[in-house]
């Protein structure tokens, strides 16, 4: 047990996470947790949610245990197995069970990337139930009030194969994440880049223009993140326009043609 205390303290968030709300998302998301309703966020790739789920949990004053979600996650990824040490079966909680044992919160983080069967087992926790079945130990777990459930996924890559269930869906209070708009987008870049305002605005201009690209073939614009990527390289004394190709053009596309024209952005701001 106070190994477990111990690894539960280390998921704690004792500093305040830098985060600007960009409406009533902290307001909804105190509220969900007051009444023990799970949340789901969705939103594109780097424009806040999981910044956001550290806030919230420095707010709530819960260690936060977060889970990436991908193909080969099993039910006993989430909620624990038997390992063999020395001569005995011995049983290891997963972070799913440790949550729900120690009331903290669980982020599942894009969800919809875990197997469909695995993802089954979060039902009976995310509605008046609050149980967590362990069929292993013929146990079943009641979440304390402390406890909270939260999973997150990018609508702009849901499919026929990877979408949510409406019976998972249902489930949830959902808040929906975009990118900011520009001023405020523009005051996170310069705080987490450490950037004067002048560059911070060309660079959420930058931003702003790939995304508008989606028509034309981009699967995504360039995220807050990278746009927080190429600040921070312009920051260590990297010129401008070799920082934003590293950090911006490069990761969003291989195609030449799209290249050309975001490398042609790059040369028309910077």
């Amino acid at each position: 047990m106070a190994a477990t205390h111990e690894l539960l303290m280390e998921h704690l968030i004792k500093t305040e996470p830098f985060y600007l709300p960009q409406g009533d998302e902290l307001e909804i998301a105190r509220a969900a947790y007051a009444h023990g309703i799970p949340l789901l966020l969705k939103g594109p790739t780097g424009c806040g949610k999981t910044r956001f789920m550290h806030h919230l949990a420095w707010l709530l004053k819960r260690p936060l245990i977060t889970i990436s979600c991908h193909d080969d996650l099993s039910t006993s990824d989430l909620v624990g197995r038997f390992l063999i040490k020395g001569n005995e079966a011995v049983w290891v909680d997963g972070p799913l069970t440790m949550a729900v044992r120690h009331g903290a919160i669980c982020y599942l983080d894009e969800v919809v990337e875990a197997r469909k069967d695995t993802t089954v087992v979060i039902h009976p926790l995310a509605d008046d139930r609050r149980e967590l079945p362990i069929e292993k130990l013929g146990e079943q777990l009641t979440a304390p009030p402390e406890f909270m459930l939260a999973i997150s996924y990018n609508p702009g890559y849901q499919s026929v194969l990877k979408d949510l269930k409406p019976s998972t869906r249902q489930r949830f209070v959902a808040i929906e994440f975009t990118y900011p708009p520009a001023e405020l987008e523009s005051s996170i870049v310069g705080h987490e880049a450490g950037v004067v305002a002048e560059l911070a605005q060309s660079l959420v201009r930058l931003g702003s223009m790939t995304r508008k690209l989606k028509d034309e073939g981009l699967v995504e614009g360039a995220s807050t993140r990278l746009l927080i990527h190429a600040g921070k390289l312009i920051s260590s004394g990297m010129a401008r326009r070799r920082a934003c190709r590293a950090a911006i053009v490069e990761p969003l596309t291989d195609e030449p043609e799209l290249l050309a024209a975001l490398n042609e952005m790059v040369n028309s701001l910077f």
